[in-house]
């Protein structure tokens, strides 16, 4: 473990950190709670083993400091402190201190936290990936491994907050796949299944790195493009009609033989008065200009607004 030990008393730091290294693990030192608030900014250590007085940014001012800034990690608090009575041990753990230790510093004695700050630590690192792994799970498609609706939502809501705030421009494509239903009584859901996987890697695989893919639900697809003009998001997404298209996946119930996806496209943009809430404003856009490409005759893209000599397709 990484252990930061924090005493404004030398000697009690010289014994405190020997006591550590002793112990096996990393140790950093800190004069003082200011310099030690620096370092645990620096480091992250696991553990904190400070003194409870010291001058400017006392032990309990550095517990609440810590316990103030943790996130998906913890870090174990054990409070030196000169007087053991009640009401200083609650004020301690009150503050954030896991445990205590009365001074003049025992070395065992911190070996024995030492080893039930171990065991802490590793529980609450191997939960934060229990916590992690189930918000990414939440937030992925099963099927197609893309993000899902959820994910949409809120990476929509930051790009449109930014749009407002900082006028930085970004672009949705609203991606649906042609004639699906009669896909899936040709050749059956597991058949459909499968073709929304690919159409899926297809999306993920075209599109810039920069830029998140999702399944928006059924047969539809969506791509954010962040920082991109709509002539240029359409040059990307024609790539991906291209590459869905060259899938060859053979679909008798479409009219040219084969799968293929038509895309709409719509960029950030003032609109009516609380029309732009949670991109509500883009989605409707983009979902037009799919009416317009659907119109064309499928397999095509569309930008929003654009007349219809400027819907792309394969011919």
């Amino acid at each position: 473990m990484k252990v930061l030990v924090v005493d404004d008393d030398r000697g009690s730091l010289m014994v405190a950190a020997a006591a550590v290294q002793q112990a096996g693990h990393e140790c950093i030192t800190a004069p003082d709670g200011d310099a030690a608030w620096t370092l645990y900014q620096k480091h992250r250590p696991h553990v904190v083993v400070t003194d409870r007085n010291m001058p400017g940014l006392d032990g309990l001012s550095l517990c609440r400091a810590i316990r103030d800034s943790e996130r998906d990690s913890y870090t174990y608090v054990v409070l030196l402190t000169s007087r053991g009575d009640r009401d200083d041990v609650l004020a301690g753990m009150a503050a954030g201190a896991d445990d205590y230790v009365t001074k003049p510093l025992d070395p065992f004695t911190l070996h024995t936290r030492l080893l039930a700050a171990d065991r802490v630590t590793s529980l609450h690192a191997e939960l934060a990936g229990y916590r992690n792994a189930l918000t990414a799970q939440a937030r992925t498609d099963a099927l197609t491994g893309l993000h899902n609706r959820l994910k949409l939502t809120e990476d929509l809501g930051r790009l449109e907050s930014r749009a407002e705030r900082y006028g930085e421009e970004y672009c949705l494509a609203l991606c649906d796949v042609d004639n699906f239903k009669s896909y899936n009584d040709l050749y059956g859901h597991p058949a459909g299944d499968a073709a929304l996987a690919a159409v899926g890697a297809a999306l993920a695989g075209h599109a810039r790195q920069s830029d998140g893919a999702y399944r928006y639900g059924g047969e539809e697809f969506v791509v954010l493009l962040p920082h991109q003009s709509p002539a240029a998001a359409a040059v990307v997404m024609e790539r991906v009609r291209r590459a869905v298209q060259e899938l060859g996946i053979v679909h008798a119930g479409d009219p040219s033989g084969g799968l293929t996806i038509s895309i709409g496209i719509a960029g950030s943009g003032p609109g009516a008065p609380g029309d732009n809430d949670g991109g509500a404003r883009i989605l409707k856009d983009a979902d037009t200009a799919l009416y317009a490409a659907k119109a064309k005759g499928r397999n095509a893209v569309a930008l929003a607004g654009a007349p219809r000599e400027a819907v792309t397709d394969q011919a």
